[in-house]
């Protein structure tokens, strides 16, 4: 079954399918049966932000200092010092970018404390979707690093449609905690299905628990 809220997207378009697919990891990973269930960890992402936003804000300042205070004011010593850490926070968010968060999609973490680390890749004009996976216990020692492979055909239909079903299960084929967590959501569904998130069956659960009870006199 396709994906509700994912949109069919251009079949020859590399960049639609790699985002597609990366944006459908997220969802899947913080929905897992608990102690399974990851919290994604937005913290390089909010340094992206303040420092990305804090050049910006400097440069709409000295652009307002140039256009109101005219040029004599702008040499001023504190305008360059804006001038400056404007290029300094720049060449920050620029290696931040590049050599900090890297090609990385998803940096998670279990309440017990081990994080997991999901880089995706694909080469220019070819099908195949690449992940690099780190696993890492609380002490910080790998408790399993791979890199996976797969073509997207294998969960993009002809036009272009995303079945994210395929995907979880070749993930939790292939990634050990996934596996675990896909027999424990398989026991808690009873069986109907192994690689979806467990939540709504729970609540469903509960809700049936809940009417079929009857108060006794």
């Amino acid at each position: 079954m396709a994906s509700e809220t994912a949109p069919k997207v251009p079949v020859y378009s590399q960049n639609d399918l790699k985002s597609t697919t990366d944006d459908a990891l997220a969802p899947y990973l913080t929905t897992l049966p608990k102690p399974y269930t990851f919290k994604e960890d937005h913290f390089k992402t909010n340094v992206r932000f303040v420092v990305g936003y804090a050049a910006v804000a400097i440069a709409a300042f000295t652009f307002y200092a140039d256009r109101r205070l005219h040029w004599e004011a702008t040499r001023s010593p504190w305008v360059l010092a804006a001038v400056g850490s404007y290029f300094v926070l720049n060449t920050i968010f620029t290696y931040w970018i590049w050599g900090v968060e890297g090609s990385e999609i998803f940096r998670g973490r279990r309440a017990t404390g081990e994080v997991i680390s999901i880089s995706s890749d694909v080469e220019r004009n070819s099908p195949i979707y690449t992940l690099n996976i780190q696993y890492k216990a609380v002490s910080g020692a790998i408790l399993e690093e791979k890199e996976i492979e797969k073509p997207f055909t294998d969960w993009f239909s002809a036009d272009g449609t995303f079945h994210p079903e395929p995907l979880r299960k070749w993930l939790a084929k292939e990634i050990n905690i996934l596996s675990l967590a896909a027999q424990e959501t398989e026991v808690k569904t009873g069986g109907v299905a192994s690689v979806v998130g467990v939540l709504g069956v729970e609540s469903k659960d509960k809700g049936k628990g809940a009417k079929g009870t009857t108060k006794r006199k």
